[in-house]
């Protein structure tokens, strides 16, 4: 992965610690990475020792640079954005993964002529198995739009948007969405507990089968209703599962309500 200029990362957190750990995988060199957070984690902190990467340096000292990824909290947005002002005025491709903040807070921080990439990862990446949804803004180029899919990679696949208000849906159904599977690994355990099983052996089935149902839709390509049907036999306990899973109360009009919840939520806090 190469990069002409300076990679700035701002906020070197979860999301950016797994960003950070993806591109010197992917080959990055060491002395193009400059990172600005005032307290990193200690295993990003053993990181920037490791590969020797500039860590806070004066912001009036950072030249060439070609990115700004912003990964701060969006509460804390307000009081970092006017800092990076000078970084942002040498017209690097600017890229946020901070969630409910759209490209205008970033036009209006630093001018209405930069390139802007609002990204929306989700937790996966902390394992190179996220997926992560942008929208680029008018100003950003073809180049610039190529080099932040790139960016982006390290920590799993990417989509790209073109209207900005998708970014609340997507949020709801990809960025919450592993607390739902999360939970729904809890209430399969908790399930199996009441059906008899110790809690114990009732995690573990339950974490089991839903990391290996999930692989196996990532790597077999086939479609998630093909395989549900393909794992269910006529009359079998499968489809005695699902006739209540799929009833008119079941799943789909709950997970409805969730997803609509959580879009209602980002909108909210875009605004």
């Amino acid at each position: 992965m190469n990069i002409d200029g300076k990679l700035v990362l701002v906020g070197a957190g979860k999301m950016g610690g797994a960003m950070l750990q993806g591109w010197l995988s992917r080959g990055v060199s060491a002395d193009r990475i400059v990172i600005l957070d005032p307290s990193p984690a200690p295993e990003i902190g053993e990181l920037i020792a490791q590969h020797k990467l500039a860590h806070n340096p004066a912001i009036d000292s950072i030249d060439g640079v070609s990115v700004l990824m912003i990964a701060v909290k969006p509460q804390v947005m307000a009081e970092v954005l006017p800092g990076l002002r000078p970084l942002a005025d040498q017209k690097p491709l600017i890229l946020s993964v901070a969630a409910g903040k759209t490209t205008a807070t970033f036009e209006a921080a630093f001018g209405a002529d930069k390139a802007v990439i609002r990204a929306m990862p989700n937790t996966p990446a902390a394992v190179g198995r996220g997926i992560t949804v942008i929208y680029p803004n008018a100003n950003v180029s073809p180049a610039q739009l190529a080099l932040g899919q790139e960016l982006l990679s390290a920590i799993g696949e990417v989509a790209t948007i073109s209207d900005e208000a998708l970014m609340d849906p997507v949020t709801a159904v990809s960025g919450s969405g592993p607390a739902y599977v999360f939970y729904m690994t809890e209430c399969l355990a908790e399930a199996g507990v009441k059906a008899g099983l110790p809690a114990d052996l009732a995690m573990t089935l339950a974490r089991a089968t839903i990391a290996g149902a999930g692989e196996l839709m990532r790597v077999s390509g086939i479609e998630a209703a093909v395989l549900r049907k393909n794992v269910t036999s006529p009359n079998g306990t499968t489809a005695a599962a699902l006739d209540v899973l799929m009833a008119g109360d079941g799943l789909q009009p709950l997970m409805d309500r969730a997803v609509e919840a959580a879009s209602r939520r980002s909108r909210e806090l875009a605004g």
